[in-house]
């Protein structure tokens, strides 16, 4: 057997490292406290309703829209409240730990679209590495097939950037 190829092996590489990326993803929300504070990042219409509908559920809790794509109409609810701007994720998480330490929060849920969860989560461990992160994807059933797998192709490469330490991706 002659040698493989180079641009091969880095093919099957990055098909492994995505199929595994898919793979970690948190398939579903985790378990939601009464009092629990959600931060939902925007970019993705599916995202706030989401965390409204999670918002609904808690007695006490309170919601964090964040990013440049919230609107100011949304805050019509009691305990929801809107920070416009951060542009990215990595913002999105400087955002997030002012909040944290300015409430002294040790437990935070993240709402996000499941293709693009594993890099906020990264990111916000990386930013809060005392605190409880719960994730809770939100899914992205209903869109055809070659957009999901475009914007999961997108979040893969986007996640490899940020572990070379590019967090601005």
């Amino acid at each position: 057997m002659k040698y493989i190829p180079a641009s091969l092996i880095l093919i099957c590489c990055f098909i492994f490292g995505g199929i595994m990326f898919k793979t970690i993803t948190p398939p579903k929300c985790g378990k939601l406290e009464q009092t629990d504070t959600i931060f939902v990042l925007t970019g993705d219409t599916r995202r706030i309703p989401y965390a409204m509908k999670k918002l609904d559920k808690l007695q006490y809790g309170n919601l964090y829209i964040i990013g440049a794509g919230a609107q100011q109409n949304i805050t019509t609810k009691k305990h929801i409240f809107i920070e416009t701007a951060s542009k990215s994720t990595y913002q999105n998480a400087l955002a997030i730990k002012n909040i944290v330490d300015q409430d002294r929060l040790n437990r935070i849920v993240i709402v996000t679209t499941e293709d693009h969860m594993n890099r906020a989560l990264y990111l916000l461990r990386d930013t809060l590495p005392d605190t409880e992160i719960i994730a809770c994807p939100a899914s992205l059933t209903g869109m055809p097939t070659p957009i999901r797998l475009k914007r999961w192709s997108i979040e893969y490469l986007k996640y490899i950037v940020t572990l070379f330490g590019i967090k601005e991706s």
